[in-house]
């Protein structure tokens, strides 16, 4: 999938595109319906199937009292949509100058920067623009305008209720990953980048991998059993150039795990070890592997949890109980 940064890059609009519109966090059941409709209209005209999303949720920017935990990072969003077959991701940076622009000039703007749109799809409720002057309306009436089909397609349900980012978030902090994996079409995981940690683990005899996990809801603290994979291939989203991504990608590939590792996953304030000021940790130790994961975009799916945060006596009480998790794992 080509990820760009700008509707004129795709060139001088001699090919129809097919739009989805999206904020697409998680690309939930009620997403992929968007997507799958655009890829198949592009299918049938023979057009470029172009999803267009943001590189941060609006309300950072335009209620950053209201930021919503994000299901997906950047890189697992990226991915997920990947796999439904777009061709082309339109990455737009969401920043206040972005915010001012009504619905209506935004959907102008990509009409003369990609020439030719022959459908545009989103979900019957979407709302976008400054003030959130734009909605399905709008569309159609643009649409009729400037010669696009318009899809608002409605809301999927499951268990008699609509699949939504705002339900599977709530599944996500109560616990319920089945439920938050079937809204998601997928198993859940958490994806992050791994930095450096202070080395207990090490220390301990029990290395961990830890995860920026800042922005994501959690599941609720505690130790799991889990699937660790290193995410790779994924389209560069910061300005670094995809041959500057590919190097970087190449430099580490041979730390990074090729396939996916049992592991033991923590995921809390780390009691024992009496920080003054805690701060929330996502760590996992690999099973049955070595190596220097610094920098690498790593995807956790969660199985079973083992048992709840703790707080131990001494380290040598918590290197034990870290012994019994990883036996409980395998």
């Amino acid at each position: 999938m080509n990820v760009i940064h700008s509707a004129n890059e795709l060139g001088n609009g001699s090919r129809k595109t097919c739009l989805a519109i999206g904020v697409f966090d998680g690309v939930h059941l009620g997403h992929q319906q968007i997507i799958r409709q655009t890829v198949a209209d592009a299918h049938q005209h023979d057009a470029i199937a172009l999803v267009i999303t943001f590189d941060r949720h609006p309300s950072v920017v335009v209620a950053p009292e209201r930021v919503p935990p994000l299901i997906y990072s950047l890189p697992q969003k990226l991915g997920a949509i990947e796999s439904l077959g777009a061709d082309t991701l339109l990455l737009i940076h969401f920043d206040r100058a972005f915010s001012k622009q009504t619905g209506e000039a935004f959907i102008r703007g990509l009409a003369r920067d990609l020439g030719n749109i022959q459908s545009l799809c989103v979900g019957a409720d979407f709302v976008f623009g400054h003030q959130r002057s734009g909605n399905v309306a709008l569309l159609k009436k643009l649409g009729d305008e400037l010669g696009f089909t318009v899809h608002g397609l409605a809301a999927v349900s499951l268990d008699n209720q609509i699949v939504s980012s705002t339900r599977i978030r709530e599944a996500i902090r109560a616990g319920n990953l089945d439920a938050a994996s079937q809204m998601l079409g997928r198993p859940y995981a958490i994806s992050g980048r791994v930095v450096a940690g202070d080395g207990v683990g090490r220390k301990l005899g029990f290395p961990t991998a830890n995860l920026d996990a800042v922005g994501l809801v959690l599941p609720p603290n505690g130790v799991y059993a889990v699937h660790v994979s290193c995410r790779t291939g994924v389209a560069p989203v910061s300005n670094q150039s995809p041959a500057q991504a590919e190097q970087k990608d190449g430099d580490r590939r041979d730390a990074c795990p090729t396939t996916t590792h049992r592991a033991v996953l923590n995921i809390g304030h780390r009691p024992t070890l009496q920080n003054p000021t805690p701060q929330i940790s996502v760590e996992a130790h690999l099973l049955d592997f070595t190596g220097d994961l610094y920098g690498r975009e790593l995807e956790i799916e969660i199985g079973e949890k083992l048992r709840d945060e703790q707080k131990f006596g001494s380290l040598e009480e918590l290197k034990a109980q870290i012994a019994r998790d990883v036996a409980g794992a395998k």
